[in-house]
Formats: structure tokens, C-alpha cells, sequence
């Protein structure tokens, strides 16, 4: 699987760095104000240029002075930098050259990362003359941009996709199944790591907040079969998000779910399902991973036979979105079931990866349909003319319909159970597409 490069966005504030990020990304993520210290923490987005993709960061502006806020911002930025693979210093040609983009330019020469400049807001031939000033910041040939009218930016993304380290795109000798374990703080996900490795390979504690990065650990099972097992930090709410590090790590989580074949969601059994675990699931599931559940320290709950039931219907209950999704309740103190993981992760990386010829999708769509015939509307019925499969890693399938508005979610969440039972979809996501055939 090949890792996404990523691409950080510097300067002082109010050169126009969010009006550049939204134009690379093609939408409005960032605000957009004309004052200093709008943006201030990073912002993630994922764009894509002569089909390579990349990961993008928006950054709050760098001013060098000693105030509380802009220290934060200037921390951020550090924090950006440091998990970039190129830098874009953007400065403002119609400000031309100042003391703040010297200073920058200071602290990027000894960061040793690629570095492009472009000078934004230069609208006209006559703005774009003030790109020769630039020179002296020592940063190569300057790249005159519009982040307003979207000038100039064929010319940055060609720069900027040549500058990406080979190492990242040449991945292609791991084979193995990738998977993490994502969910709150302090549910247990280190202790699973090293249960799993019989091992002590990170930091175990029961103090909120104590593994800050991703870590891979590479194992093979008894089987042959090789695995790399992420663990991250835990996601916490945004609102108690209070340190900046924090802050980062939930970027790492989210970084290591995008890495992942297959998510192992952690609940903790003691504590029981928060409303902050709803949302964590949600990330892995719309980026489309296989996905188990995983009830952990169960070896801390009494009664389990009832509990046992109780949970199970919670979950559904809670996580109807996940229906597709197994349950599994372990301890990482006793170890209790945890030799079947391995085994579940491997059959769900099988069914993300099914592909199903388009002869036997019909022939199940015929027989759906004379079991269900299709809804209709004002008189006018749904016709399915064609299914076929698209893509897998998930599967995705496309419908070919007479009318869009005659397809309810309903019936298409009829024929996604029909695939499920049929051809054996557990553990993942399914992805069905309806388009419109003249």
C-alpha cells in the first residue's frame, strides 16, 4: 500500500495560504478572512494532481513575536513542517519582500526539507514583475500564483509532485495485512498490541493521552500469513483536545486508518459505549475499511452471560451503520480470545478484496427483484437494467436505473443484504453507485 505524501503550507498571516489550500483542494475547508490568526490550528485535506495524491496542510500565519496565541500557531506550524514531505512558503506579491518572510525563510533553511515559494496574489503581468524580489531569499526560481482566479497553479503542482521522496511511491514489497486499532483514550489498544506480541512494544499506562504516535509493529501468524499492526493514539473529542500534541495525535489516528485494510474499533467493556466512539467508528467506515468490534477487559465484567447479550444489542443499537461488522470480546490482561483476531482480520481482508463477475450479480439481482419487485412512484416503476462491480478495497457496485428519484435507500439497502447473504460480504463496507441509463 502505498503512503500518501504529505504537503505543508507556511507563511506570515494573510499572504492568502487559505485561499491557495482551498483552490488545491477544490473546496472551501479553510475560513477565509482578511485579518491575522484566522486559522490557527492545521487543517487536513487530500488532493490529487497528474493522478498523485497527496495529503495537504493549511497552517496558521508565522509571526515572531512572544504572544500566548501566536506561539501556539508557531507551534502548530513546527508540528506541520515536521510531518511534511515539501513545503510551500507562500509570501504576498503585493506586499512584496518583508522582514517576516526573511525570518521564515531562516527557519526553513534548517528544516533540510524541499521548499517551493510561491508568491501569491499576483493577479496582473504588472503584480507578477514583483516575483524578481523574491530571489533573495535564497529558494529557487519563484512560482507567481492567484489563489484568487487560480493562476500559476498547474506550474506549483508540477514543482510540487516532483519534489516527492521516491521511497514513498515504491512500496510495492509488503504484502501484508494492515490493521490498527482505533478509539478513545485509555480503552486499552497498547495493552492489545502487546498481548498480541506477547511483548511489551509501547508505552501501557492508564493516564489519558499516553501514546501520542502511531506505531507499526510487523508480525507473522501461525498460518504464514504477515500482518502490520498499527497502534494510535487515542481520538478525543475536539473539545477536550487541549494540548496542541494532542491535537496531532488524533492526525496520526486518522492518518493510520487511512493505512489500514482493516480497523479494529476498541469499546471499553468497563466503561461502556460513549458518544465519542460513534464518531470514531464513523471515520473508519467512511473511508471505506473492514471494520470488527472489539468489547475489550472484559475479564472486568461480572455476570457475563447477560452482559454478554446486553452489549451485543447495544452496539447494534448504537452503530446501526456497522451492521456488516463483527463483535469480539476480549481481554488484553487474560488474553481471552485474542488468538482468533489474527484469523477474523485475515477472512475480512478476503471479503473487502471479493470481486464477483457481473453474470452472477445479475442473475442475483433477477431473482431479488422477483422476490421484491421494485418500488414505484406516481405510477412510474424503478427499472434495474444492469449491476456490475466497479472496484473492491471496498466492493463497489454500480446500478444502471431508469430514474434516479425512483431509487429509494430502502430497496437499495435491500439489495446490499442480498449481496451480504449471498456472497459472504461480513466485516466490510459495501458501496453501491445508481446511475441513470437513457
Amino acid at each position: 500500500m502505498n503512503q500518501i505524501p504529505t504537503v505543508a503550507l507556511v507563511g506570515r498571516p494573510n499572504v492568502g495560504k487559505s485561499t491557495v489550500f482551498n483552490r488545491l483542494v477544490g473546496d472551501r475547508i479553510s475560513i477565509v478572512e482578511d485579518y491575522a490568526g484566522v486559522t490557527r490550528d492545521r487543517i487536513y485535506a487530500t488532493g490529487e494532481w497528474l493522478s498523485h495524491k497527496f495529503r495537504l496542510i493549511d497552517t496558521g500565519g508565522i509571526e515572531m513575536v512572544e504572544e500566548p496565541i501566536m506561539n501556539q500557531i508557531r507551534y502548530q506550524v513546527e508540528i506541520a513542517i515536521e510531518e511534511a514531505d515539501v513545503i510551500i512558503f507562500i509570501v504576498n506579491g503585493r506586499e512584496g519582500l518583508t522582514n517576516g518572510d526573511e525570518e521564515i525563510t531562516k527557519y526553513l533553511h534548517r528544516t533540510n526539507k524541499p521548499v517551493i515559494l510561491a508568491v501569491n496574489k499576483t493577479d496582473n503581468p504588472e503584480q507578477r514583475q514583483s516575483i524578481y524580489d523574491f530571489y533573495a531569499l535564497g529558494m529557487g526560481d519563484p512560482i507567481p500564483v492567484s489563489g484568487a482566479h487560480g493562476t500559476g497553479f498547474g506550474d506549483l503542482l508540477d514543482c510540487v509532485i516532483s519534489k516527492f521522496p521516491e521511497d514513498l511511491s515504491e512500496n510495492d514489497e509488503d504484502d501484508s495485512i494492515k490493521f490498527s486499532f482505533i478509539g478513545r483514550p485509555n480503552v486499552g489498544k497498547s495493552s492489545l498490541v502487546n498481548a498480541i506480541l506477547d511483548e511489551k512494544r509501547v508505552i501501557v499506562s492508564n493516564i489519558e493521552g499516553t501514546t501520542r504516535e502511531a506505531v507499526d509493529t510487523y508480525f507473522t501468524s501461525e498460518s504464514g500469513q504477515k500482518f502490520t499492526m498499527i497502534d494510535t493514539a487515542g481520538i478525543r473529542k475536539k473539545g477536550k483536545v487541549y494540548e496542541n500534541t494532542e491535537k496531532y495525535s488524533v492526525m496520526r489516528a486518522l492518518s493510520a486508518i487511512e493505512r489500514s485494510d482493516i480497523v479494529c474499533m476498541v469499546i471499553d467493556a468497563d466503561t461502556g459505549i460513549r458518544e465519542q466512539d460513534k464518531h470514531i467508528a464513523g471515520y473508519a467506515y467512511e473511508a471505506g475499511k473492514g471494520i470488527i468490534i472489539i468489547v475489550n477487559k472484559w475479564d472486568l465484567v461480572t455476570d457475563k452471560e447477560s452482559k454478554f447479550d446486553e452489549f451485543t444489542d447495544d452496539i447494534r443499537s448504537n452503530f446501526k451503520y456497522l451492521s456488516f461488522a463483527p463483535i469480539i470480546f476480549v481481554s488484553a490482561l487474560t488474553k481471552q480470545r485474542l488468538t482468533k483476531l489474527p484469523e477474523l482480520i485475515e477472512t475480512i481482508y478476503e471479503n473487502r478484496s471479493r470481486r464477483i463477475q457481473s453474470s452472477l450479480l445479475n442473475n442475483l439481482l433477477a431473482d431479488a427483484v422477483a422476490m421484491n419487485p421494485t418500488p414505484t412512484d406516481k405510477g412510474r416503476r424503478l427499472k434495474i437494467y444492469y449491476m456490475t462491480q466497479v472496484d473492491a478495497t471496498p466492493p463497489t457496485f454500480i446500478l444502471f436505473i431508469n430514474d434516479l428519484e425512483l431509487m429509494h435507500f430502502s430497496y437499495e439497502r435491500y439489495l446490499e443484504n442480498k449481496l451480504r447473504e449471498t456472497f459472504y460480504f461480513d466485516g466490510t463496507p459495501i458501496r453501491i453507485i445508481s446511475r441513470e441509463r437513457q
